[in-house]
């Protein structure tokens, strides 16, 4: 792949700086991982770090007072937050990556309304339509249950994807038989939260049930939920939502493979084994390995990055984002989680009892990367779905 263009915040530095605000954050958040853990949230502390830095609206465009972020520095940050702990960055990206979906794609009087100082509303919520609801004057009236709500402690917006109904309670369909699928956002008092969040790894996302009953969600908070044209100018809305909301997991991988790296270097400087004749970090086996994986990861992260920038590009330069290239993202937001379950696991293997007592930040890593790699998002199918696209460009 090319690249045709440079995002305009890569040239200019600005996603330099936001990069460093979040390497700021981090080493508070690093502090905060066992509180994070054992409150199943994002903490206080964690949460003021990420907000006093701004790094909660980095795909928000300037006209809002966000950052404006091109999508590789956007993701370095998600990367980086993660690095520092898994559940954080996993609940970091999507707040960050829902508002770069929300505003890039709802009414701009919506989205002024919600994101625009002095609110600098915050979003949260599982936008897939599992709702139902039914067309009234100015809106529609919504039900449902759902999960999942990554990050939605903190946050002051819910999103709730829903199908829209008929007053007989049949689904809407459009003439090829497509039911008609929006996404509504709703002030957080008008959300009933549920709990339901005891699980094995990212374990601090705070990815509570919620239910929304019988609410009123005005048309300028929804948007349509396959949407392909954004209502904002900028480049990278032009990835889509699948590009910003689903690639948003490709840097949260990144950031645990980097973690665990870092974790095991430093276990194994000191660490005896039987059979050993020297540390197992002098060990020529245990060197082999390291090798071979920090290579994997460096290629994963080359490739997400690569894949994104030159997506942005084409669209910074007036071009279609090609199918090809949309099934690139599709592609490098999966296998980012196999490569980070490769790397967590080659590191636990060599840690032996480092990772079985806690806290331990690997053994953190290590139960992250176990559920980072369940979403349905990322399933291995997506890889099956994206070499459609791909293997074509191999044939002459």
């Amino acid at each position: 792949m090319t690249l045709t263009a440079e995002p305009h915040n890569a040239r200019t530095g600005r996603g330099a700086e936001y990069i460093a605000r979040a390497a700021q954050a981090a080493t508070v958040i690093e502090t905060e991982a066992n509180a994070i853990e054992q409150a199943a949230t994002i903490t206080d502390t964690a949460f003021k770090a990420i907000a006093d830095a701004g790094l909660f609206w980095i795909l928000v465009p300037e006209e809002y007072g966000g950052a404006g972020l091109d999508i590789v520095s956007a993701f370095k940050i998600v990367q980086e937050i993660s690095r520092a702990d898994g559940s954080t960055g996993w609940a970091f990206m999507a707040n960050a990556c829902s508002m770069g979906v929300a505003v890039g794609f709802m009414n701009q009087d919506g989205a002024r309304e919600i994101f625009a100082p002095p609110e600098r509303g915050i979003t949260a919520g599982m936008i897939v339509p599992t709702g139902s609801a039914v067309r009234v004057d100015g809106g529609y009236r919504v039900t449902g249950r759902f999960q999942f709500a990554s990050g939605s402690a903190h946050a002051s917006w819910i999103g709730a994807g829903f199908v829209v109904h008929d007053d007989a309670g049949n689904p809407i369909v459009d003439a090829e038989g497509t039911p008609d699928c929006r996404i509504g956002f709703l002030p957080r008092a008008e959300v009933e939260f549920l709990g339901n969040w005891d699980v094995m790894g990212m374990v601090g996302t705070g990815s509570y049930d919620y239910r929304v009953e019988d609410r009123f969600i005005p048309d300028r908070f929804t948007m349509e939920t396959f949407s392909t044209v954004p209502t904002r100018p900028e480049s990278v809305y032009e990835l889509g939502l699948l590009g910003i909301g689903v690639g948003g997991h490709a840097p949260v991988a990144l950031g645990l493979a980097q973690r665990a790296l870092q974790e095991i270097a430093g276990i194994v400087e000191n660490k005896v084994r039987p059979g050993y004749s020297t540390v197992v970090g002098d060990s020529e086996l245990f060197r082999l390995d390291f090798a071979r994986h920090e290579a994997l990861y460096r290629a994963a992260r080359a490739y997400v990055y690569e894949a994104f920038g030159d997506a942005e590009a084409t669209a910074a330069a007036g071009g279609e984002i090609s199918a090809e290239q949309r099934a690139r993202l599709r592609q490098t937001a999966t296998w980012a989680q196999e490569v980070a379950g490769e790397v967590v696991t080659f590191a636990h293997r060599w840690a032996g009892s480092a990772t079985v007592r806690n806290p331990s930040a690997l053994g953190r890593c290590l139960r992250d990367a176990a559920v980072a790699t369940q979403h349905a998002l990322i399933d291995r199918m997506t890889l099956v779905e994206a070499a459609a696209d791909i293997v074509p460009a191999y044939r002459r």
